[in-house]
């Protein structure tokens, strides 16, 4: 339903798609590789000079291996359970390897233009317009993004689980899926490093005495990728394998690294066992032996529950009424910060930033006419959830 409070909101948003895509422009053509720490620092500086004149109060949080991590909320934040909007300013590409910012038709190709600078200029969009319309000081509003989340937000998840406690809804605003679909279900993610300790000899003239490692390791590696079942979306995947000195001596060290995927809690847990369980037997089999096991569940699935279904609906009519599809994505198969979110029970959705496609790789965009209807949903997300109207 329009209310005059959310046409003032619109007609504020409407006057900005010109600088929206142009932040986006100034994001993209900065490289923010999560090891260049000196490029993610300059995003998140235009990122702060973007955000400073909106009614939002800015903490910056400071990382010993990463770039800083930005927080912006608003004074309403503090006093009532706040919505929380994550994004992330960090992206996969190394300097030299895709870099720039073009322009062809509709699409806009670059660095992070889907994942997600483009992301982080809808919400700007969308709360620069709140702004504009005098709203956005009434709404509890805590916005984060993120300098880590491609390498799995090691440094920055307890950060978001320390903000986003007790808030009533999560917003994401990873890559937009085909059709506007909203993310509700991803799959955790997990990884071990296994490294096989034996004992080195002569393989001609002492093979007795030895122990070797690579057996012991194979053994494992053989038990783990058995514990893929694809009827309940479990993957085990051992992608790199390492050992060995020489073909005459039994090796006395080996070490693989396993990724791991999960849809449910329970079947990270019983994973994990498992992967123990079959490093043990390993080992039993190959006297002499010892592996052990580094990391573990790196984030915990996404599960869709009855409250995050509720937002989704919420949400997706906001996205009709914009313009926008409608539908719920099927499960997605990569970890973001959602699933920080949704494992400390907030109801949570994602995928709300511009469509494209091609994330991750050198011919990643994003559909520049999807920028304003995604900011316009946002808009009507958050004018809807203001306790008062004019």
């Amino acid at each position: 339903m329009s209310t005059p409070t959310l046409e003032r909101a619109l007609a504020a948003l409407a006057r900005r798609p010109t600088e929206t895509l142009a932040l986006a422009e100034k994001l993209v053509l900065i490289n923010s590789f999560t090891e260049n720490i000196a490029g993610v620092n300059d995003v998140a500086a235009i990122l702060d000079r973007a955000f400073a004149p909106l009614s939002l109060t800015l903490t910056r949080i400071a990382s010993t291996r990463f770039g800083n991590h930005l927080v912006w909320k608003t004074a309403a934040a503090s006093k009532v359970a706040p919505i929380v909007i994550i994004g992330h300013h960090d992206t996969v590409f190394p300097p030299g390897v895709f870099e720039g910012w073009r322009v062809d038709g509709d699409r806009a190709f670059g660095p992070g233009v889907l994942d997600m600078k483009g992301g982080l200029a809808v919400v700007w969009a969308a709360l620069a317009a709140l702004d504009d319309a005098g709203l956005l000081v009434s709404l509890p509003i805590v916005f984060v993004t993120v300098a880590d989340e491609e390498v799995g937000s090691p440094d920055s998840a307890p950060h978001i689980k320390n903000l986003a406690r007790g808030a009533i809804a999560g917003l994401v605003f990873e890559s937009g899926r085909a059709g506007d679909a909203i993310v509700t279900r991803r799959r955790g993610t997990g990884g071990l490093i296994a490294t096989a300790t034996g004992k080195a000899a002569h393989a001609g003239n002492a093979h007795a005495d030895g122990a070797n490692a690579i057996w012991a390791l194979s053994r494992f590696v053989d038990a783990a990728q058995r514990e893929t079942d694809y009827a309940r979306d479990v993957t085990v995947n051992v992608g790199t394998i390492a050992g060995g000195t020489s073909k005459n001596t039994v090796p006395a060290h080996a070490s693989c690294v396993v990724d791991l995927r999960f849809d449910t809690a329970r079947d990270a847990n019983a994973l994990i066992a498992a992967l123990s369980e079959a490093a043990r037997l390993a080992t039993r089999d190959v006297p002499g032996t010892t592996i052990a096991l580094d990391g573990g569940v790196r984030r915990k699935p996404l599960e869709r529950t009855p409250e995050s279904a509720s937002l989704f609906a919420e949400y997706a009519a906001h996205q009709s009424a914009a313009g926008l599809g409608d539908t719920e994505s099927p499960l997605v198969g990569g970890g973001s910060d959602a699933n920080t979110l949704g494992e400390i029970g907030i109801p949570v959705i994602d995928g709300l930033g511009p469509r494209g496609d091609g994330f991750h790789t050198p011919q990643e965009f994003a559909e520049i006419s999807s920028f304003a209807p995604k900011a316009e949903a946002l808009v009507r997300f958050l004018c809807g959830r203001l306790k008062t109207s004019e």
